[in-house]
């Protein structure tokens, strides 16, 4: 257990003073989430965590695992518990970037061309498989991602907020698949493996016949006003300038060690910021501690870098190593 790392000056208590008085609430609210998925995605606390905290970033996820673990339902439960709307696009090599972002028709009635929104057009996109489609079609989600708009025929069109995409790619020695570009890699906000359940959780599975049937009966624990106010709570957590310090010289080693020939991105530094911010918030806190941090560096980090021996460089101990060679803040 580390220590806390608090508002190191005054000006910066009073900044978060005014988030204090609900971070309860906040906590809770978050935690009857959390635990509303966990009625149908059993034994996968950590993955359901990880979502949640980067929906509350306002990040992308990236689920690389094998067919049948519960990658769709984990983006279906999130939708039903948040009251958000979802989309699914299912890729393949024949998917054309306008089947992601929408098209425009011609109206017989005006005469007139009219856009049609197509499914990235929702608070929770599942890309399934999204290593299946080429390259020029995987681009078709790079503005969307950064930019939370789609522009077609030259009009740009906003996102609904908030906005997430639930990606899930496919192991690549499967068959018919395609590397995802590091610059692609780089917008998932994370990286998680639902992996297979232990027996405990596949055997409820097995009572609940796959939990299909449950996810639909899934009963809303928050509204999109309370979401976005939740959202905005998150980017206005506290980080300390000494934790922000410590964060970048974490970065910086990895960009220098013997082990790894691409280096975390600026882009990583601040993802890192903003996963930690969303786990203070689902801990009650006002503010960012090293333990935050921490607990979200392989899963902010490691799609983000390449070993010296990709596939068989250890880029999590690789992380591991890093910490403890730098050390961990302490209250002063």
């Amino acid at each position: 257990m580390v220590d806390v790392v608090p508002p190191d000056d005054a000006a910066e208590r009073t900044a978060s003073y005014d988030l204090r008085d609900s971070a309860d609430d906040a906590a809770a609210a978050i935690s009857r989430i959390q635990d509303a998925i966990g009625t149908v995605l059993h034994g996968k606390a950590h993955a359901v965590e990880l979502v949640v905290a980067c929906l509350l970033a306002e990040g992308h996820v990236l689920i690389e695992d094998v067919p049948g673990v519960g990658k769709t339902m984990l983006a279906r439960a999130l939708a039903a518990v948040t009251g958000a709307t979802t989309g699914r696009v299912q890729f393949t090599a024949d998917l054309l970037p306008s089947d992601v972002t929408g098209t425009s028709i011609w109206d017989p009635r005006t005469g007139d061309l009219r856009f049609r929104p197509g499914p990235i057009f929702a608070n929770v996109l599942l890309a399934d498989e999204i290593n299946r489609a080429t390259a020029k079609t995987q681009a078709a989600l790079l503005e969307a991602m950064e930019e939370r708009r789609v522009t077609a025929d030259g009009t740009t069109y906003e996102l609904p907020r908030p906005f997430l995409v639930l990606a899930t790619q496919n192991p690549m020695e499967h068959e018919g698949t395609y590397k995802l570009p590091e610059s692609q890699l780089d917008r998932f906000l994370a990286r998680v493996s639902l992996g297979y359940p232990d027996t405990a959780s596949e055997l409820r599975m097995l009572e609940h016949d796959g939990g299909e049937s449950i996810v639909s009966t899934l009963a809303a624990q928050s509204s999109i006003t309370e979401l976005t106010a939740l959202i905005a709570r998150t980017s206005r957590i506290h980080v300390a300038g000494r934790l922000r310090a410590w964060l970048l010289e974490l970065i910086a080693a990895t960009r220098s060690h013997p082990q790894v020939t691409l280096g975390a991105s600026p882009r990583a530094t601040l993802a890192v910021q903003r996963l930690a911010r969303a786990r203070a918030v689902m801990a009650g806190r006002t503010y960012v501690v090293p333990d935050d941090v921490l607990g979200v560096l392989p899963d902010a980090l490691v799609h983000r870098m390449i070993g010296v021996a990709p596939g068989r460089t250890d880029l999590t101990d690789v992380l591991d190593g890093i910490v403890r060679r730098i050390g961990v803040p302490r209250a002063s």
